[in-house]
């Protein structure tokens, strides 16, 4: 099969660096936008990383584990950085790093205040772009504070854009460029254009610096940065060896060391140095002792003074190479950029061929883009880490015992796909599973690794666990990792015409061991049903289900029962496709298929006592509370969680089956011999359209009332997908009350308006991109069962009947639509600002949100969320496949 990407210049370039040939994802943009505030630099007692290092701290302090930066790049070990620093000549310190609110300040939790956009990159990294907008007049950073601490959980949150600050056009344009000529040669181009009507002058600091790792061990190695000349920077390390940065015609070259300003943090007696921030000081404080006037250090910059006329554009130009300085830096520097950006350019034209509209190009091109800016350097040590650096003060004792004090075996340092390098500046491991998902439309092999490294021993706990996040490795997150590394096989599949079978194989087997983690830790009382905590949706339900219940009891999950359905059917299909070449494969499958059958029995038949999470009464999936005492009743909330046993369905077809006859046998043996089991379940031993077989938790009459439901725009569908909650409780709150505890659940389409699990967190209302698709590929595959056979009312009471592959499109166009310009000439994802929604310079820059606003699909939440929203640039694939 001919893969038209492959005969582009950037395909040859992954091919080459896949073979080894060539390293051409070495250096990248793998530098966070935020490390303060994270658990990584949290050193403290209280565990309260926001406050432990601040923004305003982040300038004096240097980070332990990571960097960050403005457009940052650095090699894949971060051992040298690049990033950019600018000054309006107003604000009261350097930009250096991205502002935002901690957890605490803002109205609705931590939420950055900056407007940047990811409008180009390929997946070698040998070209990207950026766009950061500066405004003018000094930065808002105290309004902001003040401003969100005053508005309540009921009010929305107050935006850079809501100051003002870019009213009349007053502000810059940044655009951040990196072109490679080769694996470690990157040409770096800023822009600077005024979008204001009067003349403007623009401090523009390209920096260079090392990642600290010598301040933490005695007798570790320090590496150098020396001027060479007044036009380039020498860069020496004892691991990446020696690199030079040229620059044009800067006014100065500023040095001083990436290490700690304790007489500022702490007040401690002044030190002899040049600390962290003494560029900053230099610059904005006009401290020139701040500064090493030998020109040496460990962090640099080179100061440019422009002066930019109203509607112009001033381009700053430098270049970071191996070895010594070159006379002729700049000579081809134009010429590289050119051939780059048309290469890329060509890349994007194979690889979206089937995609007609320009605005859905536009927009898949900037979802994938910023999945590929979105990569980050990881390190984290938890023993290191829990017991402190040798050559710093001890961390109180009490720390041993905290956070991730199980996960002493976790250490890791590498490149890692984040879903948002300001918001989620680490990892999820449910997350990296979807990202990865669309990740493999244009780097499959990058997705792979990614996937088997979070499987890894020194990822994986030793009794089978995957980490769910930094804040608590120890939490669940949706088992999902199976259905990735299925996808991730289909693409490259439908890419190349074969699929990595080893790849496959070497997942299968690691989550072998998490399967049965759940199993043995998740079952409580082994009924096969499970509970898995919050499972991600935070704040879905009437508790915190990562707590103790306030009223006693346990919980019955519909979604962790439904998750490990999913799971086992995944596992299932792994096992079939494994067969194909290994016949000791198809008893392994027979092992899930039974298991499922367990599951899928147990969330309608619960402890054979005729209970389920089933509820005839209103057609629909719920939690059910079992109490300690005894007894059960269902929590009749109607939310995602009663939409997610849909998720737990698949189809096998004749092919598939021909091969694996062992596996037939048994299942058709289990079928007969186990009727009790068969019948609660969709029956795997009918054929349907096309011969296929279908597997699933829902019987026909279940799924059917179910859509019913979900597809009511009085309940869950919007103009822009499935909502999180049904919207019969904007005005009719879910209540419980038990023994003195009363709690309401009310419909909430956009920001949080309770704290019950975090301030950002709110399933309560909005549209959630992964839960969606994952909904929209489930009704594919029940349409790929049932054919036209069966139609669905769609929207429920329109009269409109549909299949349901016809219904999984409609769902595409909806979730796309969220992005896509109008009949109106406004994206919904925009808002209401008449600038977002308006001028030219904004309308067409897209932020992928972590959430959409149920009603008007306003984005909420992270605004770079391009960890699982980038999903819809496999929706747009999906719409666009040929011969649909």
């Amino acid at each position: 099969m001919s893969d038209p990407v492959a005969t582009t210049a950037e395909g040859r370039r992954l091919a080459a660096a896949n073979a080894g040939a060539a390293p051409w994802r070495r250096f990248g943009p793998y530098v966070s936008d935020r490390q303060w505030g994270t658990v990584r630099e949290d050193y403290s007692a209280s565990g309260d990383a926001w406050a432990y290092l601040t923004h305003d701290a982040a300038r004096s302090r240097a980070y332990r584990w990571g960097e960050d930066a403005i457009g940052g790049w650095c090699d894949g070990g971060q051992h040298l950085c690049l990033g950019l620093a600018l000054w309006n000549g107003a604000d009261p310190i350097l930009k250096e790093r991205f502002f935002g609110l901690t957890n605490a300040e803002g109205n609705h939790g931590e939420d950055v205040k900056e407007i940047w956009h990811h409008l180009d990159a390929v997946p070698s990294h040998a070209y990207a772009r950026m766009l950061y907008k500066y405004p003018q007049a000094a930065f808002p950073y105290a309004r902001l504070v003040a401003e969100n601490r005053r508005r309540g959980r009921a009010d929305r949150e107050f935006e850079l854009i809501d100051t003002g600050v870019f009213d009349h056009d007053r502000y810059f344009d940044v655009t951040i460029e990196y072109a490679k000529a080769d694996p470690e040669d990157t040409l770096w181009r800023i822009t600077a254009t005024n979008r204001g009507d009067a003349p403007a002058r623009l401090h523009v600091l390209p920096q260079i610096w090392f990642r600290n790792t010598w301040s933490w061990t005695a007798g570790a190695a320090k590496p150098e940065l020396a001027a060479d000349g007044g036009a380039a920077i020498r860069a020496e390390h004892a691991t990446l060896g020696r690199f030079t940065l040229h620059l044009e015609a800067p006014r100065d070259l500023l040095f001083c060391d990436n290490e700690t300003n304790a007489q500022r943090l702490f007040g401690t007696p002044p030190a002899p140095g040049f600390f962290k921030d003494g560029i900053g000081d230099c610059v904005v404080a006009g401290r020139r002792d701040a500064v090493n006037p030998a020109r040496t250090g460990t962090k640099a910059a080179a100061l440019h003074v422009i002066d930019v006329p109203p509607g112009g554009s001033v381009v700053v130009r430098a270049r970071l190479c191996r070895g010594d300085r070159r006379p002729d830096a700049f000579a081809d520097f134009d010429a590289v950029f050119a051939a780059r950006i048309a290469e890329t350019e060509a890349f994007w034209a194979a690889l979206q061929a089937d995609v007609g509209d320009p605005d859905m190009r536009a927009v898949q091109r900037q979802a994938l883009a910023g999945l590929l800016w979105s990569k980050q350097f990881y390190a984290y040590d938890v023993t290191e880490w829990l017991a402190g650096d040798p050559a710093q003060p001890a961390p109180p004792a009490g720390r041993r015992h905290g956070r991730n004090a199980d996960w002493g075996h976790l250490v890791t340092a590498g490149v890692i796909a984040m879903p948002d390098k300001w918001e989620y500046p680490w990892f999820a491991a449910w997350d990296w599973a979807f990202h990865l998902v669309t990740m493999a439309l244009v780097d499959a092999r990058f997705a792979k690794d990614q996937l088997l490294l979070l499987c890894e021993p020194w990822m994986m706990h030793p009794n089978g666990q995957l980490p769910a996040y930094e804040w608590n490795f120890s939490d669940v997150n949706p088992p999902v990792h199976a259905w990735a590394a299925l996808r991730i096989f289909a693409a490259e599949t439908a890419r190349h015409g074969i699929g990595d079978r080893g790849f496959l194989e070497a997942v299968f087997v690691k989550l072998l061991l998490n399967f049965t983690w759940w199993v043995n830790r998740k079952d409580e009382g082994g009924r096969n049903v499970f509970q898995g905590g919050f499972l991600g949706l935070d704040n879905i339900g009437v508790f915190d289900r990562s707590q103790p219940l306030p009223v006693g009891g346990t919980l019955t999950q519909s979604d962790g029962t439904s998750w490990m359905a999913m799971f086992c059917l995944h596992m299932l299909k792994i096992a079939l496709e494994l067969a194909r070449e290994d016949a000791a494969y198809q008893d392994i499958a027979s092992k899930f298929f039974e298991h499922f059958l367990l599951i899928g029995g147990a969330m309608t038949n619960l402890g054979g006592e005729g209970l389920g999470l089933w509820d005839d009464q209103d057609g629909f999936y719920y939690d059910w509370l079992v109490r300690d005492g005894g007894g059960k009743e269902p929590l009749r909330l109607r939310s995602m969680v009663g939409l997610i046993p849909l998720f737990a369905v698949e189809v096998l077809d004749e092919d598939l089956l021909a091969q694996a006859p062992v596996f037939v046998r048994r299942m058709e043996w289990t079928l007969a011999h186990r009727p009790e089991l068969a019948a609660l379940v969709s029956r795997p031993q009918t054929p349907g359209a096309g011969g296929r077989r279908l597997i699933a938790v829902a019987r026909a009459f279940r799924m059917k009332a179910v859509l019913a439901r979900m597809l009511d725009e009085t309940e869950f569908l919007s103009d822009h997908g499935i909502r999180a909650i049904s919207r019969v409780y904007r005005d009719r709150p879910y209540v419980f009350e038990r023994d003195g505890f009363r709690a309401e659940v009310r419909y909430a389409p956009g920001e949080s308006d309770t704290g019950l699990f975090g301030g950002n967190s709110n399933w309560r209302g909005p549209v959630w991109m992964p839960v969606n698709y994952l909904m929209v590929e489930s009704l594919e595959k029940f349409g790929l069962f049932y054919g036209d056979d069966l139609s669905i009312e769609c929207p429920t009471g329109s009269g409109r009947m549909l299949s349901l592959a016809a219904v999984a499109d409609e769902l595409r166009r909806r979730l796309v639509g969220l992005f896509l310009r109008g009949a109106d000439g406004r994206r919904p994802v925009l808002g209401d600002h008449p600038k977002l929604q308006d001028d030219p310079h904004f309308r067409d820059h897209l932020v992928f949100h972590e959430y959409f606003d149920g009603d008007s699909g306003r984005g909420v939440g992270a605004s770079h969320q391009t960890g699982w929203t980038a999903l819809v640039a496999n929706l747009i694939d999906e719409l666009h496949r040929p011969g649909r």
